[in-house]
């Protein structure tokens, strides 16, 4: 697996159209997220020319696993539409906190035998997926990948709305996260607010 960098206008149109569609393959199809975006495409309102990107492929050159930064001093999904998870603490804002979504390890079962349905990992859903070495590998490559690439933007902490076994999850894998208070429910499931460090 290797991982790579950048904004929208650093890959081609068609690189950029394969992550959308991976996202919407990860998030709408297997997850089920209900999110407005056009059909094999996701995409949404945080997805814009200063977003940072952490894509991660396998030797084929198929995704299998992708991230979103944003920095909290311009909008960013906790602070547009998550805040209750904060319980009243002030929301980030500052060029040193970002914000990590759309964070997904999954590899498609044309190129894995061990794949299946439910075999993704990500912030905002249930924290499944790690039943293999090669599940766990990926999570934790690609966790570092994002705290490398944060580190290198400046970064101090992270910010990610997760679900409630998030937290232990990321710890699991080597990253340095804690919650910033009790979970809420929110469509279903209890969600959490996570903070993680972003070693110097």
């Amino acid at each position: 697996m290797k991982t790579i960098f950048g904004k929208k206008a650093d890959m081609s149109d068609i690189a950029y159209r394969d992550l959308s569609a991976y996202r919407y393959e990860v998030f709408v199809n297997r997850l089920g997220w209900p999110l407005d975006c056009p059909v094999g495409q996701e995409q949404d309102q945080f997805d814009r020319v200063d977003t940072e990107y952490v894509l991660a492929s396998q030797d084929d050159g198929s995704l299998c696993g992708c991230a979103r930064l944003l920095p909290t001093d311009r909008p960013y999904l906790l602070g547009e539409v998550f805040p209750v998870l904060m319980h009243g603490q002030p929301l980030p804002a500052d060029a040193t906190v970002w914000e990590v979504s759309r964070f997904a390890t999954w590899a498609s079962s044309a190129n894995r035998a061990d794949a299946d349905a439910n075999d993704c990992i990500n912030p905002i859903s249930n924290s499944n997926g790690l039943d293999t070495e090669g599940d766990l590998m990926r999570t934790r490559l690609l966790a570092h990948a994002v705290l490398e690439r944060a580190a290198e933007l400046g970064a101090k902490r992270l910010i990610t709305v997760s679900p409630y076994g998030m937290e232990r999850l990321l710890r699991r894998v080597g990253v340095d996260a804690r919650r910033s208070g009790p979970p809420v429910m929110w469509g279903g499931q209890l969600l959490i607010a996570c903070w993680i460090d972003v070693p110097a």
